[in-house]
C-alpha cells in the first residue's frame, strides 16, 4: 500500500431505492425516498492491494483504517486520538453469570468521553474537505459535545441544539469548546426542528444522525476493531444501546465490508438492540414485526442518549437485527441504575446509563436462555458515567 493511505471511496448509495450519488459532492440523504445514504468503496481493488496485517501494524487510532473511510486528502483527517478503545474481559460479572467469555468495548475512552467522537470526527473531516465551514446539530448530549470539539479542532463555528434538561456536563463541554449552545424545551426531535430551521436560514451544514452519510463511517470502525480484537473472528452476540442506531448499522456495514475483503468469513454476531422502557420505538417495531418504527409518545428515561422517540434509520436498524437473528428489548431505569453500580463496583467501569443498559439486557437474555453460557458476548459501553455528573 501507499505509505500515505488513501481512501477507496467510490460513490454513495441510497439504502432503500439503490440510487447512486456522487461522493465528491456534498450530500445529505436520498431526496426520493428520504432514506440514509451509505458510502461505498472499491473493495475488490483494496482486497488485491492490501492485507489486514498492514492495517494492524499501523499506529493506533481511527484513521489507520483510512482506505475504508471517506476522507481523500490526509490534510483533512482531523484527530483528537479517537478510536482503538479497549476490548476488556469482564471476569467478575462473567463469573456471576456463568459466562467465561463476556467482554465490554469501552467507548468512554474516546475524546469527549463517548463513541460519538468517532462519527463526528469522520463527518466533520469529510464535510470540511467538501467545503463546509459552519455546522449545526441537534443532540441528546454527547453528539453535541463531539461536534463542538471537532469544530474547535478545525477552527470553524458550530451550533448545538439540545433539550434544556440535557445533563449539565454536556452543556458545559459545548460552551467550553466555543460552540453556540441553544437549549430547547422538549426532546431531541424538538431540537432537530429548531436546528433545521437554523440550517435553512443560515446555510449551516446539518450533521444530524443519518442526515449525512459519514457519521456512520466513523462509527463502523468499532466493528473493524472488534473483528481485529478477536483475531478476525466475530463474537456470538453484540449487545448495543440504541438511540439513533448509527453504531449498530455502522458495525453491520463493517462486517459486510470485511467479508468482501476476505478478512472474515460469513459468520455474524446476533445483534441486540437495547432501549429504555420509557422510549423504545425500535423494540416495539421489532416485536410487532413492523419494518418501520413509529414515533414514541411521551418519551422519558434517565439515559438521555436513549431518549430518541423518532429513529430516522429505523428500517436499517430493524433490518440488521432481523438479518442477524438478533433481538430487541427494553429495560427499566431502575435496572439501568443497578447495572451501572454493578459495572463500577464489580469491574471498575463507570459506564454511562446507556452502556449500563446492555448489562441489564444481558441478565434478561441469559435468564431466558437466549444467550448460552459458552457464547462470546460483547457489551458496548458507549460513554462515561462522568458525563452525567
Amino acid at each position: 500500500m501507499n505509505p500515505t493511505p488513501h481512501s477507496y471511496l467510490t460513490h454513495l448509495e441510497c439504502t432503500e431505492c439503490g440510487r447512486t450519488f456522487d461522493a465528491d459532492q456534498l450530500q445529505t440523504f436520498c431526496p426520493d425516498c428520504r432514506s440514509p445514504l451509505m458510502a461505498r468503496y472499491d473493495l475488490p481493488r483494496l482486497r488485491a492491494e492490501a492485507t489486514r496485517e498492514q492495517f494492524a501494524a499501523r499506529p493506533r487510532g481511527m484513521w489507520r483504517w483510512a482506505e475504508l473511510l471517506p476522507v481523500r486528502d490526509p490534510r483533512f483527517r482531523l484527530t483528537l486520538g479517537e478510536g482503538d478503545c479497549p476490548l476488556l474481559p469482564l471476569p467478575r460479572l462473567g463469573g456471576q453469570l456463568g459466562m467465561p467469555r463476556l467482554f465490554v468495548k469501552d467507548e468512554a475512552l474516546n475524546p469527549t468521553g463517548s463513541f460519538k467522537a468517532r462519527g463526528l470526527c469522520a463527518a466533520v473531516a469529510r464535510a470540511l474537505e467538501l467545503g463546509v465551514r459552519e455546522f449545526v446539530i441537534p443532540t441528546a448530549g454527547n453528539a453535541g459535545g463531539a461536534l463542538a470539539a471537532y469544530a474547535g479542532r478545525a477552527g470553524v463555528p458550530a451550533h448545538i441544539y439540545m433539550p434544556a434538561d440535557t445533563p449539565r456536563a454536556n452543556q458545559v463541554e459545548v460552551q467550553a469548546a466555543g460552540a453556540d449552545l441553544h437549549l430547547v424545551d422538549g426532546l431531541i426531535n424538538d431540537a432537530a426542528r429548531e436546528a433545521g430551521a437554523g440550517a435553512a436560514a443560515h446555510g449551516w451544514f446539518d450533521v444530524s444522525t443519518f442526515k449525512e452519510p459519514y457519521r456512520c463511517e466513523g462509527k463502523k470502525t468499532m466493528g473493524l476493531e472488534l473483528a481485529e480484537g478477536f483475531g478476525w473472528r466475530l463474537p456470538d452476540v453484540i449487545i448495543y444501546p440504541t438511540g439513533g442506531g448509527t453504531g449498530l448499522v455502522g458495525m453491520w456495514k463493517a462486517f459486510a465490508e470485511l467479508e468482501a475483503l476476505g478478512w472474515i468469513g460469513p459468520q455474524r454476531p446476533r445483534m441486540v438492540s437495547v432501549q429504555a422502557e420509557g422510549c423504545a420505538p425500535i423494540v416495539r417495531a421489532f416485536q410487532q414485526g413492523s419494518p418501520r418504527a413509529e414515533f414514541w409518545q411521551d418519551a422519558h428515561t434517565l439515559a438521555s442518549g436513549l431518549r430518541v422517540p423518532g429513529v430516522f434509520a429505523d428500517r436499517q436498524v430493524l433490518r440488521a437485527l432481523r438479518e442477524s437473528g438478533g433481538t430487541a428489548l427494553a429495560v427499566s431505569d431502575e435496572e439501568i441504575t443497578a447495572a451501572q453500580r454493578e459495572l463500577a463496583a464489580g469491574e471498575g467501569i463507570f459506564a454511562a446509563p446507556e452502556g449500563a443498559a446492555t448489562l441489564a439486557a444481558l441478565r434478561h437474555l441469559r435468564a431466558s436462555g437466549w444467550i448460552a453460557a459458552d457464547e462470546t458476548v460483547v457489551l458496548f459501553n458507549t460513554g462515561s458515567g462522568l458525563k452525567y455528573i
